[in-house]
Order: C-alpha cells, then structure tokens, then sequence
C-alpha cells in the first residue's frame, strides 16, 4: 500500500471514530435527563429509547449496556462539573470573597442541577455493589476532590493560612455538607439550598489553619 493511500485510510478512520464518538455523546445526552429522573435501578435502556427519539436497537449498537452508557452519561456531566468553580477561584481577590461565591455557587448547582447531582450519588452508591463502575467512580471521585482543592488551595492563600487538612479530609467534608442538602432539598425542604450557603464558608474556614 502506497503512503498516499495509508494516509487516506487514517483519515477515514479517525472520521468513523470521531462520528461513533459524536453518535455515542448525542445518545447519552438525550438519556441523561431519563437516567436523572428516574435513577439506574429503575432505568433500562428500553426505558431510555422510549423517551427519546432513538429506537433500543441503536442504543446497543453504541452502548454495550446500561453500565456503558450511565458511566458515559455521568463522565459528560462531571466534565463540566469539574470546572465550575474555576472562574470564580480566578476573579478572587480576597478570602471572604471567594468563600462568598464559592457558598453561592455551591447553592446554585443545587438547586439547578439537582437530578443530575442525584445521579452521580446513584452511580457512586452502585459502585460499592458493581464492580464494572468502581474504576470509572474512583476517576471521576478523583477529579471531583481536585476540584475542591484547587478551591480551598486558592482560599488559604488568599486568607494567608495554610491548608489544615488533607486533602480527602477536605473533599470529604464539602462533599458531605453538599450530598446532605441535595437529600434536602429533593425531600421539599424549601430553605436547603440557603442553608447550604450559610454552612459552606464555616466548613470552609475550618479548612485552613485558625
């Protein structure tokens, strides 16, 4: 085979990969919201082809099974996630202003995104019974706690404090604080998400050495 036509067929290639790909996202966008409302016990992939517009024949062509396709779901969402705090870490000038933005914008993705917090939580709980998820959880748990380092990183240099906590410790406790109000608020509790607000620059501020 001549270079020239080694070429050709790379680029075909990728362009196959690279529409599968496309295929693959635009699948799990339509799914997510499914998945979101109704949780991965009580989700199929028929469940799934019934509220979209794509049949259930297509969705086990591009998702080997309903694992495949929730991981997939939960990685896209956290892709975003992830960087949700980076420009309010960015545009910080003090402490006390990043510890107030922080509180808010942790209150605002609660009441936002609710579902889809519930998701990820669904998915993380599915994992200590599922093995098949642990790998894809452990990676996105991962990005997850540095996300909320590169916040408290940012605010005990701003504070001029050192960091009091591991950095685990750390996640654990905003994670926690944050997966308590999401159950609140999903159970009707109008002030959760406020609450939340008001609790984060305290756990916040105990982050840092006093």
């Amino acid at each position: 085979m001549t270079e020239a036509k080694e070429r050709t067929r790379d680029r075909i290639s990728r362009r196959q990969v690279d529409k599968f790909d496309q295929r693959r996202a635009q699948l799990a966008e339509s799914a997510l919201q499914t998945l979101a409302e109704l949780g991965y016990a009580r989700t199929s992939l028929r469940e799934i082809a019934q509220n979209s517009d794509f049949s259930h024949g297509v969705l086990h062509y591009y998702f080997a099974d309903k694992v495949d396709l929730l991981t997939h779901c939960v990685r896209r969402f956290e892709e975003v996630c992830v960087t949700r705090y980076d420009e309010l870490v960015a545009r910080a000038g003090t402490a006390e202003e990043l510890e107030r933005d922080f509180a808010a914008a942790m209150a605002a993705t609660l009441r936002a995104d609710a579902k889809l917090h519930r998701l990820w939580y669904d998915l993380r709980n599915q994992s200590l019974f599922e093995e098949s998820f642990r790998a894809d959880v452990l990676e996105i748990d991962r990005r997850r706690e540095e996300m909320i380092q590169h916040v408290v990183s940012r605010y005990a240099e701003l504070a001029a404090k050192p960091v009091a906590l591991p950095q685990p410790v750390a996640y654990a406790l905003l994670d926690g604080l944050f997966q308590q109000a999401l159950l609140r608020h999903l159970a009707g509790v109008a002030a959760a998400a406020a609450e939340l607000e008001r609790d984060v620059p305290a756990v916040l501020a105990r982050v840092v050495a006093g």
